[in-house]
């Protein structure tokens, strides 16, 4: 990945000069606490290695050796013997869902179960431990485990579970499984009027069959739990109507905090989340007045297809109303399609396992134009969920005219995912400036996920234009990496295990993997990249925000299969210590 002087803008904070360009004034301040003995990998290229970080006042004071950072030690400054882990530049989740994925944590993960009487014995457990749950969640379900090419319908949830409501969510939450009853409290059992790219798969009998496809078709059902709070930045990008009671904000407020806190565990320190509306970040902002903000964030406004532009003024007010390192937006959020798994993803062609069928997107070609012009035009940023090449197309060609409306800007306007794209379309992303949002864990195969149905999806001819990193990397477009949690494990090591090692499907498929440096940057300076903020992040440097992560071992001195068995010992939020386990 690029790490020439792109990275290099300096910073334009006022005042910042001032404390931390001049070499005098840091000599005299004291450490609050140092790392040593570490091998750290600053991703500074004017100073890549060294073993020593000394953090003053929420910043970056000194990066050397132990003997030049130790100068800096006062009598209440903690020392870290690092024994000789990586130190690096806290980890940037660069595309997850924060909210959602906290309320997820206390749901059953199916991930890996096989079988109907594996499943049915782990749901039933679940619905027994939690009496009082509304809706009986079971997540992480993949489209083909059942095994033997059977299928999910309401039919084989009955089975499992027929006198409370039961829902499967498929893991890359864009299917929804519903049993009878559940159908019948929401009123989906007969059907419902959607719109483009959503669906309500109906049975021969006339009646809905259980799969629910795409958020509007689902939506109800999280409604009807209680859990639609945690997702209505995704599925409408309003507010809680009603307005929530004291009991549910604390519990909203738990939800958030339990996220923040699994982030902390595996390193994290910055999140751009890909979801949002103003009661997320109202929450955050108390969180932080309590000081249990443990991770900075981005929430973005999320525009759907049935708004109107003039909404971007939501958009434009809390760009203005949330600024600083901590909480801030100035990002439009979007979907374009959904997931080729589920027939949902936008394709060029035909899928291979479905003639005739190319999926539809969310938007019109003229919906998404105008919106990007004008977010565009605001000076907002843009990230659109594309997985299918037709749409990762679409979008590439509504930033080309947001330039071409409003002229050329260092926007970094984003394509999230990018599952599959055309050969000419490679290029573009260079060309217009654009980023590419991409996942390791996502490949089928790289990691949790199965190579089917994704595979018979695409078919041979597209298998070797399928999660093109090292083509994207190759092609001089900037990659930061991430998980979309809780889509995926949030667990950075196993992501960058997954970039170094993900094998092609067939021996003459090319190769994508990365190189350890091009993983690391893609969880740091890239995605300080991705936010406009390589001038205060993404590296241990000198006057940087006091972001780190140790590692128990030197990740290049680890085998790469053993990376996935490494833990972050410690992470460093702003100089607070936000996660330990103890020696």
């Amino acid at each position: 990945m690029p790490t020439e002087n792109v990275y290099k803008k300096e910073s334009t904070k006022q005042g910042e000069a001032a404390l931390w360009g001049n070499p005098g004034v840091p000599k005299r301040m004291k450490a609050d606490i140092i790392v040593t003995g570490a091998h750290a990998l600053t991703m500074d290229p004017e100073n890549p290695k060294a073993s020593a970080v000394a953090i003053a006042d929420g910043r970056i004071l000194e990066v050397g050796s132990d003997d030049a950072v130790m100068a800096h030690a006062g009598p209440q400054t903690r020392i870290v013997d690092a024994k000789g882990g990586s130190l690096l530049p806290g980890f940037i989740e660069a595309h997850m869902h924060l909210f959602g994925g906290g309320a997820s944590l206390k749901h059953l993960k199916l991930t890996g179960t096989k079988g109907f009487d594996a499943i049915c014995e782990k749901v039933r457990a679940q619905a027994a431990a939690n009496p009082d749950a509304k809706v009986v969640y079971a997540e992480g379900v993949d489209y083909d485990m059942l095994g033997d090419g059977q299928l999910f319908d309401r039919h084989v949830l009955d089975r499992m579970i027929s006198d409370r409501p039961l829902a499967f969510v498929s893991f890359d939450y864009h299917t929804m499984w519903a049993n009878t009853l559940l159908l019948k409290e929401t009123s989906l059992l007969h059907g419902k009027e959607l719109g483009p790219g959503n669906e309500i798969v109906m049975g021969e009998d006339g009646l809905a069959n259980g799969e629910l496809r795409e958020a509007e078709a689902f939506s109800p059902v999280d409604f009807y739990s209680g859990e639609h709070r945690s997702s209505l930045g995704l599925s409408t990008g309003g507010e809680p109507d009603p307005a929530p009671t004291p009991e549910e904000r604390a519990k909203d407020k738990a939800d958030l905090l339990a996220g923040l806190d699994w982030c902390a565990q595996h390193g994290i320190t910055s999140i751009h989340n890909m979801d949002g509306n103003l009661y997320t970040m109202e929450l955050l902002k108390e969180i932080e007045a309590d000081g249990d903000l443990t991770c900075r964030i981005k929430v973005p406004f999320h525009f759907k297809n049935f708004m109107d532009v003039d909404m971007l003024e939501k958009a434009s007010m809390m760009h203005e109303t949330y600024t600083g390192d901590w909480i801030n937006s100035g990002l439009v959020k979007c979907f374009c399609d959904g997931v080729m798994e589920g027939y949902t993803g936008y394709f060029l062609e035909d899928y291979a396992d479905r003639p005739g069928h190319r999926g539809e997107p969310l938007f019109t070609e003229e919906q998404m134009t105008e919106m990007m012009v004008e977010a565009d035009r605001r000076g907002l940023q843009i990230a659109v969920h594309s997985c299918g090449d037709a749409a990762v197309r679409q979008v590439l060609n509504g930033y080309e005219a947001a330039a071409k409306a409003n002229g050329e800007r260092d926007a970094r306007h984003r394509v999230e995912h990018v599952e599959l794209i055309h050969e000419d379309d490679i290029p573009r992303f260079k060309e217009i400036g654009a980023i590419a949002s991409m996942q390791p864990p996502h490949p089928p195969g790289a990691m949790d996920f199965q190579i089917e149905p994704a595979k018979s999806r695409l078919g041979a001819d597209r298998w070797h234009l399928a999660f093109p990193w090292r083509r994207m990397i190759d092609a001089g477009a900037h990659v930061p990496f991430s998980s979309d949690w809780p889509v995926a494990r949030i667990d950075v090591l196993a992501g960058i295990h997954a970039a170094l090692t993900w094998k092609p499907w067939e021996p003459h498929l090319p190769d994508h993997t990365v190189t350890l440096q091009e993983a690391l940057a893609g969880y740091t300076i890239e995605g300080a990249y991705a936010e406009h903020a390589e001038d205060r992040k993404g590296m241990l440097k000198k006057g940087y925000l006091g972001d780190l992560v140790l590692l128990s071992a030197d990740i290049e001195a680890t085998a790469v299969e053993d990376i996935p068995a490494m833990k972050p010992v410690m992470t460093i939020c702003g100089g607070k210590v936000t996660h330990e386990i103890g020696n």
